[in-house]
């Protein structure tokens, strides 16, 4: 990735999510369990935080790392400015839990509005929802451009190019002017912080927003106004032991009436 002569500012939009190696269920309201599971900021939003740390280091501007959620998402916009993003801000409210995307858009788009800022930057998806839709509602509640599942991004000046890599064709598309982007796990591994960015992180500045901050009214969110839910949930069964078959000069045989039985032959 590459930046322009131009001062260049990017709110980074990221999400603090349970652990994905971690068992992972849903409380008792059908709402992710994020109590009883650690959390930490989403990998692929780390890609987004690289590709921002990028563009601003070629050259100027700030990274401004945006997240909505429980106090403890304070966690994902820490290790964000451990890797070199130079601000944060945290909106939290109570009103927001069960929020659905539609909702959280709104949130950020509000946020965003309060920011100064020429490019926004999402990752592809969050590791918990994966719906990746969220990059793409918020440039609709801006009024802004967006250019998704970017594999590569190349910003120069006030315009942004990405390749986006399909199943059977590549595509080039770009945007000037406030543009939304959302990137890829293929745009190049994320930065590890270093002792001296978790040292610097400590000093730099986190804003706590509220709703009210935002103008935005708990009845525009919150899972009672959620389009979408989870209307019931159900542990996976555990494994089974699996079948051993003795081959007895008929293993194939046997291999072949196993595969027929589960309907895969």
């Amino acid at each position: 990735m590459t930046g322009g002569s131009l001062v260049t500012n990017i709110v980074v939009a990221v999400k603090y999510v349970p652990d994905a190696t971690a068992d992972r269920t849903f409380s008792s309201d059908n709402t992710v369990d994020r109590d009883n599971v650690d959390g930490l900021l989403s990998e692929l939003d780390e890609y987004a935080v690289e590709q921002a740390l990028q563009v601003v280091e070629a050259g100027e501007g700030e990274v401004t790392v945006l997240t909505v959620g429980p106090e403890d998402a304070a966690d994902a916009v820490r290790k964000a400015l451990q890797m070199g993003a130079d601000k944060g801000v945290h909106v939290v409210d109570d009103a927001i839990h069960g929020s659905d995307a539609f909702a959280t858009s709104l949130v950020l788009a509000k946020a965003i509005e309060k920011l100064e800022y020429d490019f926004v930057f999402f990752g592809m998806g969050s590791t918990d929802g994966s719906m990746g839709i969220v990059p793409t509602l918020v440039a609709e509640r801006l009024g802004l451009p967006a250019v998704t599942f970017g594999s590569e991004v190349t910003v120069d000046g006030d315009s942004v190019t990405i390749r986006r890599d399909g199943d059977a064709a590549t595509q080039e598309i770009s945007a000037s002017g406030k543009v939304v982007v959302s990137v890829t796990d293929q745009t190049g591994e994320a930065r590890y912080p270093s002792f001296k960015g978790i040292m610097a992180a400590k000093k730099k500045p986190v804003d706590t927003w509220s709703l009210s901050d935002l103008g935005v009214d708990a009845g525009e969110v919150g899972l009672e106004n959620a389009w979408t839910k989870v209307e019931s949930f159900e542990p996976r069964p555990p494994r089974t032991a699996g079948e051993i078959v003795t081959d007895e000069g008929d293993g194939g045989v046997k291999l072949v009436e196993f595969l027929a039985s589960k309907k895969f032959v």
